[in-house]
């Protein structure tokens, strides 16, 4: 109500902006008549990109001051820019050309419309633009203006084949323009990518994008990095991968060899326990808490004093997550059991997310629950979310045909304002009000007349249900009735394209999850289009023409349900949708509005079949969209909630990353390492030498310092007398004279750049696992500071402070490691090149129990990868210069010594201490 008012009183900010860019829009058209005559030729007007590109060379965006002029150059040129587009699609327009093994005729001359949608774009904005407007057209004609500054950039899609299909469809524009264009997909070499993500336009997902920029700041050598510099993006489907995808950060990780069974013990407990006794549920959070008697029962079970030690603190997460895979998490629902595998079921999109995991156990305790094969638990190597990767770019942009909803959120946290612009041409759209009936049951038979109804007028029907159980049971009933259909859910998601492309023909019933993700337009056959009757079931009026888009109930987010109506191929389309509602279906049973229509049992309503509505009314759908502004709320409380805990970790993240670049990026860091072995000698006198009078001293004591002193320096560099004799000055200088001088007899004992290369690797390697083992100190510390509510403190300002001491700490014991391995490595060691053949790349991955990232199906990188782990670790000598290939892992396994083969975590110590392995050497 405010927000109108201030509308009334100082106009619609979105209208004026959409006029300021309808004058720019005319001022393009006035550019190109002018250019036209001049740029008659496709040579000529890849010239003119040349003349551009000219005016940006020596600047660099990562320099402030050159930013702002490039800025400023890209802001000048940007309407002359957009007209000699416009112009090159003119030139090319009704030409075939040949993409693969297909002929295809470009059509495309951006409209006014869609060059205010690419000025939007230009300013760093998020356009809503419906179906059918090209949004592929548009994103070409910011990002060829953006390109011009020399950096390329990168335009980020929900999955390949968009990428492909869009990087193929534009290629000609882009080549016309005098651009080069390349899509990255995930079994490309690194060689490869390199080169793709060097060209000026970089087609990609925003998976691939986030796994490539983990894996680059993994890359042992510079050569391996392939990402190109975050520049500038834009953002196809914005809302389904800032916001839909916010919550679920992307992780590389490694197996980590704890056993599985006690996943079944706490499985066995959570069948046990009682709701309202022993634990309580939230649905909307999808959280379990466990009651006091729930608490005391556990301990009882499990036969501890006191669950809530640090020692069991695991043991409530672990019958928690058991707890919410029980009660919370439904078969079909949120997941499948499928092949002795549970896959998740992207809540928003309907489709399996292949190779996704629940994190933090979760999966682990699902798969006990279904009996199903449990897999081992991961240990994090690199994270990120997606809200802090798309932060790093220095510009972004998104196109999407629902973003308005979500408003505040893109402003909040990436500082993008949606700018809503009308369509090209008038939608035809009949949006009925919501039917409310009293139940499911009568619902469903309603829904069924209706189906049966519009396909026997020959109407193409597409009913949204939102799980796999309620599809495959409206299926059923549909065939009791004998009315033919397709069902598109997770199980049948393999015929998706061939039952989207039928789904608006004469006579086609369609049922389908989740319809946001599908990323594909349905369009309508001749037949369809022309339909021009009425049908009346019960007092409602259904004009027929078109597509008619039923939804079974209302989604939690106003922006799915958009989503669901706007699936009609062209806004010239006519097309109907619909909503039923009953007290019975999730949103409104969640958020008790089930009981609140408990008056529609009543005996005034007792007349009313329950297969015929109660209420077909706009208050009603007015209502449904207030509780759904508070999920909405609620949803970008969490996904805030998740960031904020994301920002500690990230702060430290660039500037872990930033050191790993920087030490790349150099030459050598032998001057750094020297600077390092100071610091470290002196900050070790300090705390080791507390009294450098040894008169005072006992003799025990003394020897003890004397020993700590060799132990650090490992080797006897100094014995009680020679200790005796030196102040703590004096022994700092002793130390880093004997210290540094073993430090360059290292040096001087291999080829110089031989040994620059080995203190950068063990420069790096010491970083990573630092770094891996802080990640983990960090998921720990994030689940012990959630008990700070019972002590009447801010979790988040706890986790803070504490995170700041263990990322300081950190610091300090990575240039401690440096100094100790460089004390105590053996740079002579010979090194040995291993090849490994692709064909069995996989076995000798899994068999040597190397699987770092396993579930990354990129054989190109992980090829480089292995190498890599070959050479650090996994060296043997036989005879001098001998080099090995490795074919198989069963050849690996026998040509490896027993000191230098892979050593699972809870195994011996190969070096002998009896010790496990993670315990001694494997820290």
């Amino acid at each position: 109500m405010l927000e109108n008012l201030i509308k009334t009183v100082f106009g619609d900010p979105n209208e004026k902006q959409v006029k300021k860019y309808n004058i720019q829009v005319e001022e393009i058209k006035k550019i190109e008549q002018n250019l036209e005559k001049e740029l008659d030729t496709i040579e000529k007007v890849q010239e003119k990109t040349k003349q551009f590109m000219s005016l940006f060379e020596g600047l660099n965006y990562k320099n402030q001051d050159d930013y702002k002029k490039i800025k400023e150059i890209l802001n000048s040129i940007k309407l002359e820019a957009f007209a000699v587009h416009k112009i090159a699609c003119k030139l090319i327009n009704w030409q075939e050309f040949q993409i693969d093994d297909k002929k295809f005729s470009w059509n495309m001359v951006p409209f006014d419309v869609q060059l205010v949608w690419a000025l939007n774009l230009n300013d760093g904005n998020i356009s809503e633009m419906r179906t059918w407007e090209w949004k592929t057209l548009v994103a070409t004609i910011s990002a060829y203006l953006n390109a011009l500054a020399g950096n390329p950039v990168h335009i980020v899609t929900v999955n390949d084949y968009l990428a492909t299909r869009d990087s193929k469809e534009m290629w000609i524009i882009y080549k016309s323009l005098g651009l080069t264009v390349w899509v990255i997909s995930h079994n490309q070499s690194s060689d490869d990518k390199q080169f793709n993500y060097s060209q000026n336009i970089v087609y990609i997902t925003n998976n691939e994008l986030g796994f490539d920029y983990l894996r680059d700041n993994m890359a042992t050598g510079i050569n391996r990095r392939v990402l190109s510099p975050l520049f500038y993006a834009i953002v196809d489907e914005v809302d389904s991968i800032l916001v839909d995808e916010a919550r679920t950060p992307l992780i590389i990780s490694a197996p980590d060899m704890e056993p599985t069974n006690k996943y079944l013990k706490f499985a066995q407990i959570a069948k046990v326990l009682k709701e309202t006794t022993h634990y309580k549920i939230d649905e909307k959070q999808k959280t379990a808490t466990l009651t006091e008697d729930g608490i005391q029962e556990i301990e009882k079970m499990l036969g501890i004093d006191n669950i809530y030690i640090s020692a069991h603190y695991n043991d409530i997460h672990h019958i928690e997550n058991a707890l919410k895979a029980e009660t919370v998490y439904k078969k079909d629902i949120d997941y499948l059991n499928r092949n002795d595998e549970i896959m998740i079921i992207d809540e928003h999109t309907g489709r399996v997310l292949s190779g996704r995991r629940y994190s933090d156990w979760l999966h682990q305790a699902i798969e006990a629950k279904e009996n199903v094969t449990i897999q081992q638990e991961s240990k994090t190597l690199a994270s990120i979310t997606f809200q802090n990767l798309f932060r790093l770019y220095k510009k972004l942009s998104g196109m999407t045909g629902t973003a308005k909803t979500e408003e505040e959120e893109f402003i909040k946290i990436y500082g993008l304002e949606v700018i809503v612009i009308p369509t090209n041409r008038p939608m035809i759209r009949d949006d009925k009000a919501d039917l409310l009936f009293k139940n499911e049951l009568g619902k469903y038979k309603y829904l069924v007349r209706l189906i049966r109804e519009f396909h026997e007028a020959g109407q193409p029907v597409l009913v949204w249900t939102t799980s796999v159980a309620k599809s495959e049971y409206l299926s059923e009933l549909l065939s009791m009735q004998w009315v033919p259909h397709e069902v598109l859910n997770a199980k049948q998601d393999t015929k998706e394209a061939e039952i989207i492309s039928k789904a608006g023909h004469f006579k086609a019933v369609t049922i389908a999850t989740n319809m946001a993700g599908r990323w594909t337009d349905i369009k309508l056959d001749e037949k369809a289009r022309e339909l021009k009757w009425e049908i009346t079931i019960w007092l409602q009026k259904y004009s027929l023409g078109g597509l008619a888009i039923i939804g079974t109930e209302k989604h939690e987010t106003r922006r799915i349900d958009n989503q669901l109506r706007w699936r009609a191929w062209r806004q010239w389309d006519p097309w109907l949708s619909q909503f039923m509602v009953s007290p019975q279906d999730d949103i409104m049973r969640v958020f008790g509005w089930d009981k609140l229509f408990g008056i529609f049992n009543s005996p005034m309503f007792a007349s009313i079949p329950d297969d015929e509505p109660l209420i077909e009314s706009k208050m009603l759908t007015n209502r449904i969209n207030s509780v759904q502004k508070q999920v909405e709320g609620r949803n970008f409380d969490i996904r805030k909630h998740v960031l904020e805990y994301d920002d500690v970790l990230n702060n430290h993240r660039m500037v872990i990353y930033s050191k790993r670049n920087r030490i790349l990026e150099q030459e050598n860091v032998h001057e750094e390492v020297r600077e390092m072995f100071e610091n470290q000698i002196e900050s070790f006198i300090e705390s080791t030498i507390l009294d450098d009078n040894y008169d005072r001293l006992e003799a025990e004591e003394i020897e003890k310092m004397s020993e700590e002193i060799n132990s650090f320096a490992n080797f006897e560099i100094i014995n009680i007398n020679t200790l005796r004799k030196k102040n703590k000055q004096e022994l700092k200088n002793y130390l880093n004279e004997n210290l540094l001088k073993k430090l360059e007899d290292l040096k001087n004992s291999i080829k110089e750049e031989d040994f620059f290369d080995f203190e950068k690797r063990l420069f790096l390697q010491s970083i990573d696992e630092l770094w891996m083992r802080h990640i983990d100190d960090m998921a720990h510390l994030r689940e012990e500071v959630a008990f700070e509510w019972y002590a009447q403190k801010n979790p988040l300002i706890v986790y803070k402070e504490k995170s700041y001491d263990k990322f300081m700490n950190l610091l300090s014991e990575l240039w401690f490691k440096v100094v100790k391995w460089m004390l105590t490595a053996n740079p002579n060691q010979n090194i040995e090149q291993v090849e490994i053949d692709d064909k069995n790349l996989k076995v000798v991955f899994d068999e040597t129990g190397m699987a770092w990232i396993n579930s990354l199906d990129d054989l190109g990188w992980l090829k480089n990868l292995l190498s890599d782990a070959y050479e650090k670790n996994f060296k043997m000598s036989q005879t001098e210069n001998e080099w090995i290939r490795v074919y198989s892992a069963n050849e690996a396994k026998n040509n490896w010594p027993q000191q230098y083969k892979w050593t699972w975590r809870n195994e011996p110590c190969p070096c002998g201490s009896s010790k496990k392995y993670k315990h001694c050497h494997g820290k």
